[in-house]
């Protein structure tokens, strides 16, 4: 019983590990759902903040593939909002000119 005790306390690293996954799951989400703003942008906030987490405490592959994802799928996002503002307004401006 007392081996069971010693073995179910994780230290710091391994703890830090959960969010080095959480940042790669949530920065495949952020890639994927990038044509859905209102997910992709909070999936790649928490997935960069999550990686970065990691990272400080260990030097992790899984945390950097997620920081990576987050920050790609963050400027995916915002350069999709920008060509939909873009069109918009061209549509906005064709409709007003005739």
């Amino acid at each position: 019983m007392e081996e069971m005790n010693n073995t179910s306390m994780p230290n710091g690293s391994q703890d830090k590990k959960g969010f080095a996954i959480a940042s790669l799951v949530l920065g495949i989400v952020s890639v994927v759902f990038m044509c859905v703003w209102y997910l992709g942008i909070p999936a790649a906030i928490l997935g960069l903040i999550f990686g970065i987490i990691a990272n400080k405490a260990k030097k992790n592959g899984m945390a950097t593939a997620g920081i990576v994802l987050s920050i790609i799928g963050l400027v995916l996002v915002v350069i999709l909002i920008i060509l939909a503002a873009i069109g918009l307004s061209m549509g906005f401006m064709d409709a007003i000119m005739g």
